[in-house]
């Protein structure tokens, strides 16, 4: 079979439960559920990371955070561990990123390895690809942009990333409007869908070289800057409500609010105004992405491209104390959309919706499966492995995981260090600095903090993880850190021998060896 053409596309900050093939009272993405109705839905993705840069770092490596270890915004990808894009690169496929984030997009961390092309939407000189550059004033003002985006914009952006100072500073009211609005934080994603569109467009049938397009879309994430009339049309009474606008323009006028605890909660008018906006700022990210979903069923190589639509994370709109996605476990962070379209090999299971738990790192198996890629020179995993890890076994009934999803959640510690510079004592008192871990087994979810079992949750019954039921359930309670912790030492062996550059034997992990001969995989 001709390898596929391979289309990732990552819904940064997208909350499952706004998501209309999700949640079927919700209407706000009725083109995104046409697309999953002719694909497989993973009813419960789950992220390995509730920010940014690890859960990215996991999706392009396979790995989770504590074995890659690229866990804040001051460190970068190790070297000699493999990314997906760098991988495929090698083996013919043209790469292409096109990023609205800046913390994949503008920080030097290495996310943007082995893609022969990167577009950068974000950031205070954003680039866009050669087929826009069409008269003469075009190609010079994008020269000059590359100049000053090379030489002015990546060191200023690079200090605020990496500069604790810096960062603390842009919270501010004073600097946030500048950085998020006017030196486009959030890129320009119906802009980015379009150029997709056109490149898929434009690569279609060059079998020679199938692609491998990353795209990121940041429409969800705070700012909230919708056009108004989306607002009219999803919120009519917010859009008319003075005291509304003014709500929302506080918000996107202080970075600070965007990822913190909330000790007194958030206002009844707040919690109106921000889940309102957000409602429409995901029904606006729908309706643009059709164009590239009819760019991508127009095409003469419709049937074998494999489209993978996943979330890197959720978002805190005030559940459980917290605002945004930086210091908890809980499910608005870490249950993520994820939906696998592949119409040449997945048509017999078209419409499935599979209900056990599964983490999107195995984006990175799957993706690289279906490529064809054996796994004999990747360092971080064996041939057996990337193949049973590929979610098309998942689809077809075979689970090496059993239904099993871990995740990691590491403070970024920038904004811990902005949260003891104004609010002292709040980061200690919600636990911020603490490492926080997850799994998620048999609908039943255990979180450890600082590496304590903390919280027990049936997913069943109490989705919304409003009590624990871990007083009660003991035995479970320790059947389940039993299993996390086994878990954790997996990926402590993993992070060690990248650091000593030592290449991953499968016998340092009995627990997926063991699945992986009771499946056939090996002898």
């Amino acid at each position: 079979m001709e390898n596929p053409d391979i289309l990732m596309i990552v819904l940064d900050t997208q909350r499952v439960d706004r998501l209309s093939c999700y949640n079927p009272e919700s209407k706000l993405t009725p083109n995104i559920k046409r697309f999953a109705d002719e694909a497989v839905l993973f009813e419960k993705g789950i992220s390995a990371a509730q920010w940014t840069i690890p859960s990215h770092a996991s999706m392009f490596t396979g790995l989770f955070p504590t074995a890659h270890q690229l866990t804040q915004s001051n460190l970068r990808l190790a070297a000699d561990t493999p990314h997906v894009a760098e991988i495929l690169a090698a083996a013919g496929y043209k790469t292409a990123g096109f990023c609205n984030n800046p913390l994949v997009g503008v920080l030097d961390n290495e996310l943007k390895r082995g893609f022969k092309e990167f577009y950068n939407y974000a950031g205070s000189f954003p680039n866009r690809p050669e087929f826009y550059k069409k008269s003469i004033f075009g190609r010079i003002k994008e020269s000059v942009s590359a100049f000053l985006r090379r030489n002015v914009g990546m060191p200023i952006q690079q200090w605020f990333g990496k500069s604790d100072t810096a960062f603390s500073l842009s919270l501010s009211p004073i600097f946030t409007p500048l950085w998020s609005k006017w030196f486009s934080f959030k890129g320009q994603n119906k802009n980015s869908v379009l150029d997709v569109a056109e490149f898929v467009k434009r690569n279609d049938g060059k079998r020679e070289n199938p692609f491998f397009v990353f795209l990121n879309l940041m429409e969800t994430h705070l700012p909230f800057y919708p056009p108004i009339e989306y607002v009219e049309r999803i919120h009519p009474e917010l859009a008319n409500s003075r005291e509304a606008r003014r709500v929302m323009q506080e918000w996107n006028s202080e970075g600070y609010r965007w990822s913190r605890p909330l000790p007194d909660g958030l206002t009844e008018l707040e919690d109106k105004v921000l889940n309102g906006w957000y409602d429409v700022e995901t029904h606006y990210q729908d309706e643009f992405l059709q164009n590239l979903f009819d760019a991508l069923a127009e095409r003469k190589n419709a049937e074998n491209t494999l489209t993978i639509i996943v979330g890197d994370h959720g978002d805190g709109l005030g559940e459980h104390g917290y605002f945004g996605h930086a210091f908890n476990a809980y499910q608005e962070l870490l249950h993520v959309p994820l939906i696998v379209h592949w119409p040449k090999m997945l048509n017999q299971y078209k419409g499935k919706r599979v209900s056990g738990p599964v983490s999107s790192r195995r984006v990175f198996h799957t993706i690289l499966n279906a490529a064809g890629i054996d796994g004999a020179e990747i360092s971080t995993t064996s041939q057996a492995e990337l193949k049973a890890l590929t979610l098309t076994e998942v689809i077809a009934g075979r689970d090496v995981e059993h239904e099993t999803a871990y995740s990691e959640v590491f403070p970024p510690m920038n904004f811990v260090k902005a949260m003891e510079d104004r609010n002292p004592g709040l980061a200690d008192r919600f636990r911020c600095n603490d490492l926080r871990r997850s799994i998620v087994q048999n609908d039943k979810k255990l979180i450890q903090v600082a590496d304590e079992p903390d919280e027990l949750f049936d997913l069943n019954t109490d989705q919304l993880e409003l009590t624990s039921i871990m007083p009660e359930n003991g035995e479970l309670m320790k059947q389940l850190n039993q299993n996390l912790n086994r878990m954790i030492g997996t990926l402590e062996n993993q992070r060690d021998n990248l650091i000593a550059g030592v290449p991953l034997e499968l016998e340092q992990d009995p627990q997926m060896l063991e699945h992986l001969r009771g499946l056939g995989y090996i002898d």
